[in-house]
């Protein structure tokens, strides 16, 4: 039998989380697809949040447990590593074999026998849709899951902290003015090209946000230099000619068994370019992935008036959008942003605060207003 749980925000969440699969399943098969991975029930969500919330409040000499869960039987895990008899499914196990698999890519296997949730062993290779727990620190537990087509970032459902809990909504992706990498963030890009323009910037976003320094992306279009008026010249850092490495490798045409090492050849020209974002100044990219220069010091355009306000929200189930000053949504970094995007609107910012905080500025059309994209709860 499944344990009851004294976690109340598990209890809370996990029908909300059983619909969420449920109707992603049936949409994958809708579309042709196989349902590859077990769909998941509140009683086994709740069991897990409870157990892996509990876990994550201990310590292991010293040290607080980061341990990412995948339910799914081990006939759907490619090649695990399988335990020799199955563990019990414990905070106390948790805590124990966390340090053995803590780095990125691994995660233990959990799954049932009636009522009975247990540890079968670990894996690298999970399929779509899987239902992934993830313990990032102390009290703060992510529920997401693999892409269909499985590359990129995995997609958010739900975030608990504590007794807060934020459910990822969906609906943003169909709203007016919605940017690209937003809809990418949500899940809502077609599973065929990892290289397409939406994945390739929620990567770039990871990296940015990774080095843990702060920073800020500008993409601009291709074949205008037009944002030069809003960049203090002359520039720190130009880069000149413009360096290419990602965008030529996302023209190549690669079969399957080149795959991998073409995609651990656009993470490197990835990370190049997240790492650029560490330093003071923004980083400019065109459209096509191009870098143009780092270090870029934003001043406001000859011809633009100061930005004054801009709506902010945040792609969770029950939040408001407000309209505020842009000084009010974080530091320099922000207003700076907000009044590139203000100056050249056909032109996207991203920017990284050091305490984790991302946020992403775009031009509202609808709005006729700068619209800042609160989306560090899509990132963790």
């Amino acid at each position: 039998m499944h344990s009851v749980s004294t976690y109340q925000a598990a209890r809370l969440v996990a029908g909300t989380v059983e619909t969420y699969f449920a109707h992603h399943f049936a949409t994958a098969t809708l579309n042709g697809g196989q349902e590859t991975a077990h769909k998941p029930h509140a009683p086994e969500i709740e069991s897990m949040v409870d157990t892996a919330f509990w876990a994550s409040l201990r310590h292991e000499e010293g040290v607080s447990p980061k341990v990412t869960l995948a339910f799914l039987p081990p006939d759907k895990a490619g090649q695990p590593l399988l335990f020799g008899k199955r563990l019990r499914f414990t905070p106390d196990v948790l805590t124990k074999l966390a340090p053995a698999v803590e780095r990125p890519g691994i995660h233990l296997g959990v799954w049932h026998d009636q009522d009975e949730l247990y540890i079968w062993g670990t894996t690298r290779e999970i399929p779509g849709n899987c239902l992934v727990l993830e313990v990032i620190e102390p009290g703060l537990l992510v529920i997401k899951h693999r892409r269909l087509d499985g590359f990129g970032k995995f997609v958010n459902v739900a975030i608990l902290k504590g007794d807060q809990i934020k459910i990822v909504d969906e609906g943003t992706a169909k709203t007016p003015d919605c940017p690209f990498v937003l809809s990418s963030m949500l899940g809502f890009t077609l599973p065929s090209f990892w290289n397409d323009s939406m994945n390739i910037l929620v990567q770039l976003a990871v990296s940015m946000r990774a080095h843990g320094r702060g920073g800020s992306l500008l993409v601009v279009p291709s074949g205008s230099d037009a944002w030069r008026d809003s960049i203090i010249q002359p520039m720190t850092y130009p880069i000149v000619p413009v360096f290419s490495r990602l965008a030529d490798l996302l023209r190549q045409e690669s079969d399957e068994s080149s795959q991998t090492t073409w995609r651990g050849a656009v993470n490197l020209a990835v990370e190049a370019i997240g790492g650029l974002t560490s330093v003071d100044g923004a980083t400019i990219i065109n459209d096509q992935y191009e870098v143009l220069g780092f270090g870029a010091k934003i001043g406001r355009s000859e011809t633009s008036d100061r930005v004054e306000q801009i709506i902010v929200t945040e792609p969770i189930v029950g939040n408001q959008a407000v309209v505020v000053h842009p000084a009010q949504t974080g530091g320099t970094r922000h207003l700076s942003a907000a009044q590139f995007v203000f100056d050249q609107r056909d032109a996207v910012a991203l920017v990284a605060s050091q305490d984790g905080r991302f946020t992403i500025f775009t031009w509202s059309v609808t709005d006729q207003m700068v619209h800042a994209h609160r989306v560090d709860s899509l990132l963790l």
